[in-house]
């Protein structure tokens, strides 16, 4: 019995099978075509579509490149001779003005050295200056005051020597900035090298990166750039170009360019990933189609084109994008009107009626003056 079950469900399912084989033309889930894909001239219902033209408008062209943040000045403060941390005369973050001190290092010999080739320089200037005084009377020979003057000389010399080695045992900020962390200790053993801590001006930053040569000629000192950082999506930075590079990187093809932001508030630090959009130039005529036009299918963009009642699947080539626009490069003509709705149902050939004005606009958030500079 067990048997003749099993033959009766194969039976039941080889008669579906063949069913489904006979009239696979009506239905729709196995072999009829949906109304959308019927040839033209079918008796299929042509379906609704909303088509818009091809707006033409003038647009700023932008290229978007990443970089890092660089402070405008930056330092690491190191020793430059070996000594003791005397003193510390700073904060971590502290802010500071050039020529303060910073570290003091023990430099007691060097400051009792410096005593005594003072008073060597100040004795052999008076002996220099009484002869001198005497090379008139005949006293003294001339060759005796020359070799006062040379004994002068060198004492000096040593003197200045000694005090350019004491020098080195205080160090000053170079310029004014902001400290960062302090990485030694009073009392602390610092050797020439060693790293004191670091300086970094903030008050204006430094953005570098690269942008294809092919732009290149679109691209002076002077452009805005708007920068983003990841930390701060929210907040968007304006800066100028104030330096590009005079060489083209001959592998990448690129040419590095660097823009300055100002900082007063201190909100970016050096390091920072940055995204920056900078602005090469007009196009007076470009083509714009609505975004919701656009198809993406396999990496490729593509619309359908609305001629004669029926749809034309397009692939195109996107330019710039503006909120809610997309500007068309390649794929389309000035008197193309391209579908909004109805995307997913529509095929290549399909027959459509347009439910729209003719020549009808899309709505578009913001102004046309506004879209055109973003």
């Amino acid at each position: 019995m067990k048997v003749w079950s099993q033959v009766l469900v194969v039976g039941v399912i080889a008669a579906s099978a063949a069913a489904a084989f006979i009239y696979r033309d009506s239905l729709p889930f196995i072999g009829g075509q949906p109304a959308a894909t019927r040839p033209a001239g079918s008796s299929a219902p042509a379906l609704p579509v909303e088509a818009v033209p091809v707006r033409r408008m003038e647009i700023t062209r932008t290229i978007e490149a990443v970089g890092t943040a660089q402070a405008n000045e930056a330092v690491t403060i190191t020793a430059k001779a070996t000594g003791i941390v005397e003193r510390l005369n700073f904060q971590d973050s502290q802010v500071v003005k050039a020529g303060v001190i910073l570290v003091e290092l023990e430099a007691a010999e060097s400051s009792a050295n410096i005593g005594a080739l003072r008073a060597a320089r100040d004795g052999a200037r008076m002996a220099y200056d009484r002869a001198k005084q005497l090379i008139e009377s005949k006293v003294v020979a001339q060759a005796r005051l020359d070799e006062l003057s040379k004994t002068y000389e060198a004492a000096e010399a040593r003197l200045r020597a000694e005090q350019a080695k004491f020098s080195d045992s205080v160090i000053r900020a170079p310029f004014s900035g902001k400290l960062g962390l302090r990485k030694v200790s009073l009392g602390a053993l610092v050797r020439p090298g060693d790293v004191i801590t670091t300086l970094d001006d903030t008050s204006v930053i430094k953005l570098e990166f690269e942008i294809p040569e092919t732009v290149l000629g679109g691209v002076t000192i002077g452009n805005t750039v708007s920068a983003k950082a990841t930390s701060m999506p929210d907040r968007k930075f304006e800066g100028v170009v104030t330096t590009i590079d005079s060489r083209i990187d001959p592998t990448t093809r690129a040419v590095r360019v660097r823009a300055q932001i100002p900082n007063s508030d201190d909100a970016l630090k050096p390091g920072m990933f940055m995204t920056v959009a900078l602005s090469v130039g007009k196009v007076p005529d470009a083509m714009m189609v609505p975004e919701e036009s656009l198809l993406a299918q396999g990496g490729e963009q593509f619309v359908f084109v609305i001629r004669d009642g029926k749809a034309t699947r397009t692939r195109v080539t996107i330019g710039q994008r503006l909120p809610g626009l997309a500007q068309i490069t390649n794929g389309l003509h000035a008197d193309d009107q391209v579908a909004v709705t109805g995307l997913q149902q529509l095929r290549d050939g399909s027959r459509v009626r347009q439910t729209n004005a003719q020549g009808g606009t899309p709505p578009v958030s913001g102004s046309p003056a506004q879209k055109s500079s973003s």
